[in-house]
């Protein structure tokens, strides 16, 4: 069997339709369990106090953010290479919940840095190119709703989607780049020494974990909901032409 059988509208709808509950249901586990456990459960950091617990939703809406926009460029590739209509309407999908995910981690990070550094903002290399990837983002969904031609509306968006990749790249290792910055290093790493300690690992990882099945559920639900509207344009256009 092929990968690519699944570019086909009427196998990805007959797949989604079996995956799109049990996903739906282990990202709402994995939510209630990681977030439950990590606002709850753990104790407050000795620097950070409680303002510590808020990586649980900043650190995977960081993840997801930056996961979401990799995920349109391999769909854009997709459809550059293939022509796979199925590919591009995922990357349309995926646009507004990606979106959601940077401005999540914008706010989140901004309520964090407030105790932390004296001030809700402030022009991190990071902090920087996260903005940058929202507004690419915005623009993204905005050139999808300003072509009517869905194939033209495809190739453009893809190009802009290979364009902001750079900045998806940024966003991902500026702490790396740039050690200036007032970000701090990354929250999960190979190394033991970097990442944080275990008893707010564990509810991370499993709240990342209910993040990434999120993202997967609604990218499922939306590609799902494109299929029909480009399926309903198609009828109403044969409609207007008997």
């Amino acid at each position: 069997m092929s990968i690519w059988e699944y570019a086909n509208p009427k196998r990805f709808m007959q797949t989604s339709g079996v995956l799109l509950p049990w996903v739906g249901w282990a990202a709402a586990i994995c939510l209630v369990v990681g977030l439950g456990w990590g606002f709850f459960l753990t104790p407050e950091d000795y620097k950070q106090g409680s303002t510590v617990k808020i990586i649980y939703v900043h650190v995977p809406a960081a993840l997801m953010a930056i996961n979401a926009w990799f995920m349109m460029l391999v769909t854009s590739l997709i459809w550059i290479v293939r022509r796979h209509h199925v590919s591009a309407l995922a990357a349309k999908a995926a646009a507004p919940v990606g979106a959601t995910f940077t401005l999540v981690a914008l706010i989140t990070g901004a309520v964090w840095g407030q105790p932390m550094w004296g001030t809700w903002w402030a022009w991190d290399p990071r902090l920087t190119s996260f903005l940058i990837l929202f507004l690419f983002y915005l623009g993204y969904i905005a050139l999808w709703e300003a072509i009517e031609n869905p194939d033209t509306a495809a190739d453009l968006t893809s190009i802009l989607c290979l364009v902001g990749s750079v900045f998806a790249v940024l966003s991902r290792y500026a702490v790396l780049f740039w050690n200036q910055g007032l970000h701090q290093g990354a929250s999960l790493s190979m190394d033991r020494q970097e990442h944080v300690a275990d008893v707010f690992y564990q509810p991370l990882l499993i709240s990342i974990a209910g993040f990434v099945l999120l993202f997967v559920a609604l990218v499922l639900l939306r590609t799902r909901t494109e299929i029909r509207r480009r399926r309903m344009t198609a009828l109403l256009a044969r409609e207007r032409l008997a």
